[in-house]
C-alpha cells in the first residue's frame, strides 16, 4: 500500500522538457550551512547527483531539471507552530538546498494541537531549536539549521525564498519589499482556526517552464494542406487534444520536410482531429506520415509586491460556492492583525465583545481600501466567526495550506508548474456544529494548558471527549497513512478508551522515504504499520494505536469480522488501488460505517467521504477502464515506446516467470495436466509447448548455454522475426485500395546486426543470461569480457525467410482465424514431458518482476529489451527512468499533496465525529496544485428506487432472522413464502456471491431436492465451502416480481443465522 493512485483518476506519467538557466541566484551561505550528510551521501549543490533511488517517485512529478534547480535554493522559514513545521517537513522532503527555521517564540501549550515535533517536555523552549533536529532527520541531503535573532534586510540577503508563517502585518510588508526589491521569493501563509491564508510573490520576472506538468501531447498526421494557415489533420485513431496558443514542432514528415525539426509553432484548434499553423504556401507538397509534438514554451509572469497587492489584490478562488468570501477574508485578516496589534493578543475563543470589536476593526479597514478591495457590504456573521475561532490552531488546516505553501516553495525554486497568483483563502466553518444556536460557549473553548488547547479553542471540550473514545480502522500505512495517522495523533482520536487500528501488509522501501515522513534510513525493511505506530506514539503518547500486517479481503474476515466492523465508529482508507477500495466500501456500506476515502498522482488528489443513508458510496460511480494496446500492435506494429516497454514486460513474464511456474505446476500438481486439457482453442497445447521447451528443450546446466541462449534469441527477435515480417509485408507492399501499407500508425521496421562492441546489445545477453539462470537455479555472472569469449565460438545459424506463415494484421482477424490445433503434437508432448516423479532434479525459481532493485537485472532487461525493439522501428528510445515509470507502472506521488488531501480528510472526520446530518455540510474536493486548481462539492446522495410505495437506497436491506423461535432454521420454502406474505414478492432468483441457490426454471427434480432444506444447508452444498465459525449473517441477492407479474429492484438481504 506504499502510494496512492487517484481514487477512479486515470494515470498520466510525469516527465519534464529540457530547459536552461537556474531560475534562482546562488548567493554566499552561511557557515552553518555548508554540511555533509552523516551517511556519506554527497551534499547538494547545482552539480550533484539526483538520488534516484530515495527521489523516485518525486522525480516522476518534478522531473530532473527541475528538482537540479531545487537543489541551488536556500529556504528560510519563519514561524515554527504547527503551520511552519509542516511547510518545513514537505520542503526538507522535497530537497533543496538547505533549509533555516527561524522563530523567537517559545512552546506553549496551544501549540502542541498540531505541531507535531513539539513534546510537553518541550514547553518553553525555543520552538526553532527543539524543531530542528527532528526535521533534519527527514533527509540526509538537505542541512537544517535554526535561527533566534531577528530577520533582519542583511540577513534574508542569503536566501532564494522566504516564508513567513506566524508575522504580524508589519513585519511582512518590511520583509515583502525588501524581498521584492532583492528578487527574494516570498511566500506568506497564515492559518487561524478554521481558516487559511496564502500570498506569493515571485518578483516582476518569473519564468515558469511548464505550466501544468503534463506529459507533452504528440499525434500522427494524415494531411497537411498548401495555405496562408496551412491546415494539419491527424489520424482519426485519437483526438489531438491541443488547444489554441499551444506551440508545436514535427517529425517525420514525408514531402513538405520544411517542418521537420522546425522553431515551435503556435496552432489554432479547428477541431478535433485539426489545427492551423503558419503559411505553407511555399512549402513542397505534402506527401504522407509525420508525428506533430507539441513544445512547452517558458513563459514570463510578474509579480505586485505586498504592499500593492494588499490594496489591489488578485484571488485564486478555492470553493466556487463560497464566490465573495475572499474578500471578505481579505478584509478580516487586515483586522485580526489590528487587532492583535491593538491587544497583543488574537480575539479570545467564541468571545462576544472581541467578536463585535473585530467587525468594527473590519469597517475601518474596509473604509481605508481602494476600491479595488473594498467591500460593498462586509459579512459580519462570518467575521464574528473568525473572530471567535481565530486563537484555534487546528492540525487538519495547517496540513492543507502547509502543502499548499510547500507546493509554492517548490514552484518558486523551479519554475515548475503554475504559481498561485496571488492571495489564496480557505475556510472550513461546515466543520461547525449544524445548528447556530450549539456554538461553544466561551467558557467550553477557554484554554486549559491541555495538548488539544488550539483545537478546543474552536469546537469546545465536548468534541474533544467525543474524538478520544472513537474506534478507527485505518487501512494503509503509506504516504496517506502516515499523514492521517500523524493529524489523527494532534487531533487526540482515540486520545481515551479509543483505538486506531492501522494495517499494512508492507515493508518499508528506501523509495518511501521520500513522502512517508514518518519512517526514516534506518526502519528500510521493518513493517509500515508498526513502524508508523510508533512514531506517532513519540507524537502523542496518549493515543492508543494498534498495528496489523494484514491484507484486507475476503481471506482476513476471521479477522476483521462483524464483531471488529460493529465495534468501529468508521474506516479510512489509504490504499494505492481501486480494487481494494472497492472491497473495503462494500464492508462499509454492509456495516453502515462512514468511510473517509482519498487518493494521489502527482500533483493531483482526490478526496470523498461516504454516510450511511446519506451519500453515495464510493462504487457507485467508476472511471472508464483505461485503454489497452492492441495485441497486433504489440507483437508486429508499435509505433510508441509505451508499446515497446509493454512487449518487453510480457517478454518477462513469458520467459522467466510464466514457463517455470507452469513446470512447477506440471511437477507437482496431479491435477494441473487435467485442467489444461480444458483450455479453450491452442491454449493447451502453447502451455504444454511452453512448459516442454522449459523442462527440456531449453534447459541450461552451466553459464555458458545461458549466455547460449540469451544470444539466440537476441537473433530471433530483433533479427529473424522483423525479417519474416518484411517478408510478409515488404516495405514498399501496397493495400488492397492501393495504399502504402507501412504508413499511418504502421512504422516499417527494419533488422538489427548483433555487434558485440554495441553496449545495448551486450546488456540484453547479460541480462537475458543472468535471470535464465537465477530462474534454473545456476550461478550468474557480471563479466562481459568473459561473456564476449563465450559469444565468439557461437555459431548462430542464418535465417530464411518462410513464405505461408500468417501474420494478423488486427486483433479482429486475429480472433477470427481460430487457430486448428495440432492433436497429433499435443499426444506427442504428453509422451516427452519427463515424468513429474524426476520433480527433486528441477530447481526452477520462477521470477517475479521487481522494478526498485538495481542489482538483479529485471530493468536491465526491460530497458534493453525495449530500446532494441525501439531501434527496430526507429522509435526514440526512453532512458532508465522513464522505462522504470511505464514498466513499472510507477505512481508520481509527491508529499505536498498527500498532506493537503489529507488535511481535507481530516476537516470531513471532524464532520464525522460530530454526526453531521446535512449533505450540504460535507465536502468532496478535488486539486490539482500543478495549476493550481481546486474543486469542492458536496457528495452526490444516495440514489434512491422504489418498489410498492417503499423509498430505498443502497443502505437498506430486507433483515431475515434465520433461526425459527423453534431454534429450527429457515428452509428455501419459508424464505420463498415469507417474501410472499410479509412483503407481496416474489423471487425468481436467488443468489449468495457466485451461487445460485434458486431460480424459477430450476429443472424440478432440483427444486424438489431443495426446498425443505435449510438456507446455510443450500449455500454450503451449492458453494462447496464451509460457514466459517465467524460468520453471523449470510448476504442474499434476489429477483423478484410483485404482484403484477412486473420484474421490481429490491435491496439485498440480510440473512442472520447465529
Amino acid at each position: 500500500m506504499s502510494s496512492s493512485p487517484l481514487s477512479r483518476k486515470r494515470r498520466l506519467s510525469g516527465s519534464e522538457t529540457k530547459t536552461g538557466s537556474h531560475c534562482s541566484s546562488s548567493k554566499s551561505v552561511r557557515t552553518e550551512l555548508s554540511y555533509t550528510p552523516a551517511n556519506g551521501m554527497a551534499k547538494n549543490g547545482s552539480d550533484a547527483e539526483i538520488d534516484e533511488g530515495l527521489y523516485s517517485r518525486q522525480l516522476y512529478v518534478l522531473g530532473h531539471e527541475a528538482m537540479k534547480r531545487m537543489q541551488t535554493s536556500n529556504v528560510l522559514i519563519s514561524g515554527m507552530r504547527g503551520l511552519g513545521v509542516e511547510i518545513a517537513k514537505n520542503v526538507i522532503l522535497a530537497g533543496v538546498k538547505s533549509v533555516t527555521l527561524h522563530d523567537q517564540g517559545v512552546a506553549e501549550w496551544r501549540d502542541l494541537s498540531s505541531q507535531f515535533y513539539l513534546r510537553e517536555e518541550d514547553l518553553g523552549k525555543n520552538r526553532a531549536d527543539v524543531s530542528q533536529s527532528r526535521l533534519a532527520e527527514l533527509n540526509s541531503y538537505v542541512p537544517v539549521a535554526s535561527y533566534t535573532g531577528a530577520l533582519t534586510n542583511d540577513y534574508l540577503t542569503q536566501f532564494q525564498v522566504v516564508v513567513l508563517t506566524n508575522s504580524s502585518l508589519e513585519e511582512q510588508q518590511r520583509v515583502g519589499d525588501f524581498c521584492h526589491s532583492k528578487s527574494i521569493k516570498l511566500i506568506i501563509a497564515d492559518t487561524r482556526g478554521l481558516f487559511g491564508q496564502l500570498f506569493c510573490d515571485f518578483g516582476d520576472d518569473m519564468m515558469v517552464f511548464d505550466p501544468n506538468g503534463e506529459e507533452p501531447l504528440s499525434a500522427m498526421i494524415s494531411m497537411i494542406t498548401k495555405d496562408s494557415a496551412g491546415v494539419v489533420t491527424c489520424l482519426d485513431e485519437a483526438r489531438h487534444g491541443f488547444e489554441s496558443g499551444d506551440y508545436v514542432t514535427f517529425t517525420e514528415v514525408q514531402g513538405m520536410t520544411e517542418l521537420n525539426g522546425c522553431q515551435p509553432v503556435e496552432i489554432k484548434a479547428l477541431g478535433p482531429y485539426t489545427f492551423s499553423i503558419c503559411d505553407t504556401t511555399s512549402f513542397t507538397d505534402y506527401v504522407r506520415g509525420g508525428i506533430v509534438s507539441q513544445v512547452k514554451m517558458p513563459k514570463k509572469i510578474s509579480f505586485k509586491s505586498l504592499s500593492s497587492s494588499v490594496a489591489e489584490p488578485e484571488f485564486m478562488l478555492t470553493d466556487f460556492a463560497k464566490f465573495d468570501r475572499p474578500g471578505q477574508l481579505h478584509v478580516g485578516f487586515q483586522a485580526l492583525h489590528a487587532f492583535e496589534k491593538k491587544h497583543s493578543r488574537p480575539p479570545k475563543p467564541w468571545n462576544q465583545a472581541d467578536a463585535d470589536e473585530l467587525v468594527a476593526l473590519a469597517g475601518e479597514v474596509n473604509g481605508a481600501q481602494s476600491d479595488a478591495a473594498k467591500q460593498e457590504q462586509l459579512d459580519e456573521g462570518l467575521l464574528k466567526k473568525l473572530s471567535s475561532v481565530a486563537a484555534g490552531d487546528l492540525a487538519p488546516v495547517n496540513a492543507f495550506i502547509g502543502g499548499l505553501a510547500a507546493q509554492e516553495v517548490m514552484k518558486a525554486c523551479t519554475g515548475k508548474f503554475m504559481p498561485i497568483m496571488q492571495w489564496l483563502y480557505f475556510d472550513a466553518l461546515e466543520c461547525l456544529p449544524e445548528e447556530d444556536g450549539v456554538m461553544p460557549t466561551e467558557e467550553e473553548a477557554a484554554p486549559r494548558n491541555s495538548r488539544y488547547d488550539g483545537q478546543v479553542a474552536v469546537f469546545g471540550t465536548k468534541l474533544q471527549e467525543l474524538l478520544a473514545k472513537q474506534r478507527y480502522f485505518l487501512v494503509g500505512a503509506g504516504a496517506i497513512g502516515c499523514e492521517l495517522l500523524k493529524n489523527f495523533a494532534m487531533m487526540g482520536l482515540a486520545g481515551g478508551e479509543g483505538e486506531i487500528i492501522v494495517t499494512d501488509m508492507d515493508t518499508i522501501e528506501k523509495s518511501n522515504l521520500n513522502r512517508q515522513f514518518l519512517f526514516r534510513p534506518w526502519d528500510v525493511t521493518k513493517m509500515k504499520s508498526e513502524t508508523a505506530a510508533a512514531a506517532v506514539k513519540q507524537m502523542n503518547p496518549a493515543v492508543r494505536i494498534t498495528g496489523h500486517q494484514n491484507r484486507v479481503g475476503p481471506d482476513t474476515e476471521r479477522v476483521y469480522d462483524d464483531d471488529f466492523f460493529e465495534s468501529l465508529n468508521g474506516v479510512a482508507n489509504a490504499l494505492d488501488n481501486v480494487d481494494a477500495r472497492m472491497y473495503m466500501d462494500r464492508r462499509c456500506v454492509y456495516y453502515r460505517k462512514p468511510l473517509l476515502e482519498s487518493g494521489t498522482l502527482g500533483t493531483k488528489g482526490n478526496v470523498q467521504v461516504v454516510i450511511p443513508f446519506v451519500t453515495e458510496s464510493y462504487s457507485s460511480s467508476q472511471d472508464p477502464p483505461e485503454k489497452s494496446i492492441p495485441i497486433c500492435t504489440l507483437k508486429n506494429f508499435p509505433n510508441a515506446i509505451e508499446h515497446t516497454l509493454q512487449w518487453a514486460r510480457d517478454e518477462f513474464e513469458g520467459l522467466f516467470k510464466q514457463p517455470a511456474e507452469n513446470a512447477l505446476q506440471y511437477l507437482t500438481d496431479p491435477k494441473f495436466m487435467e485442467r489444461t486439457l480444458k483450455l479453450p482453442g491452442a491454449q493447451p497445447l502453447e502451455v504444454l509447448e511452453a512448459v516442454y521447451k522449459c523442462l527440456v528443450t531449453d534447459r541450461p546446466h552451466s553459464w555458458d548455454e545461458c549466455v547460449t541462449w540469451a544470444r539466440h534469441h537476441w537473433q530471433c527477435q530483433y533479427s529473424n522475426n522483423i525479417r519474416q515480417l518484411l517478408h510478409n509485408f515488404p516495405p514498399d507492399q501496397l493495400t488492397s485500395s492501393g495504399a502504402p501499407f507501412w504508413s499511418g500508425p504502421k512504422r516499417c521496421p527494419h533488422p538489427l546486426e548483433f555487434d558485440t562492441n554495441n553496449e545495448l546489445h551486450m546488456d540484453y545477453v547479460m541480462a537475458g543470461a543472468n535471470l535464465l539462470a537465477h530462474s534454473y537455479g545456476l550461478p550468474g555472472s557480471r563479466d562481459r569480457d568473459n561473456v564476449v569469449r563465450i559469444m565468439q565460438d557461437l555459431k548462430v545459424p542464418t535465417f530464411t525467410p518462410k513464405s505461408g506463415v500468417k501474420i494478423h494484421v488486427s486483433d479482429q482477424e486475429l480472433q477470427n482465424s481460430n487457430a486448428s490445433v495440432d492433436d497429433s503434437r499435443l499426444e506427442e508432448l504428453k509422451t516427452l514431458l519427463p515424468a513429474s516423479e524426476s520433480a527433486s532434479q528441477f530447481k526452477l525459481l520462477p521470477i517475479d518482476f521487481e522494478k526498485d532493485d538495481d542489482s538483479n537485472f529485471h530493468m536491465d532487461f526491460i530497458v534493453a529489451a525495449s530500446n532494441l525493439r525501439a531501434e527496430n522501428y526507429d522509435i526514440p528510445p526512453a532512458d532508465r527512468h522513464k522505462s522504470k515509470l511505464i514498466a513499472g507502472k510507477i505512481i508520481p506521488a509527491i508529499a505536498t499533496t498527500t498532506a493537503a488531501v489529507v488535511g481535507l480528510v481530516c476537516l470531513e472526520l471532524l464532520k464525522v465525529v460530530q454526526q453531521h446530518k446535512k449533505l450540504e455540510s460535507y465536502k468532496n474536493g478535488f486539486m490539482n496544485l500543478a495549476l493550481p486548481f481546486f474543486a469542492f462539492s458536496e457528495p452526490i446522495a444516495a440514489p434512491k428506487h422504489k418498489y410498492y410505495e417503499i423509498d430505498w437506497t443502497l443502505w437498506d436491506r430486507f433483515e431475515v432472522k434465520g433461526l425459527q423461535p423453534s431454534g429450527e432454521e429457515m428452509t428455501l420454502r419459508e424464505f420463498l413464502d415469507y417474501f410472499k406474505n410479509e412483503h407481496k414478492l416474489e423471487i425468481t432468483m436467488l443468489s449468495q456471491g457466485v451461487s445460485m441457490l434458486y431460480s424459477f426454471f430450476m429443472p424440478a427434480a432440483k427444486l424438489k431436492e431443495r426446498l425443505d432444506l435449510p438456507m446455510t444447508e443450500i449455500v454450503t452444498k451449492v458453494s462447496k465451502k464451509k460457514l466459517g465459525k465467524h460468520v453471523k449473517a449470510l448476504v442474499f441477492e434476489l429477483c423478484c416480481n410483485d404482484e403484477t407479474d412486473e420484474d421490481v429492484e429490491v435491496p439485498y438481504v440480510r440473512y442472520t443465522i447465529r
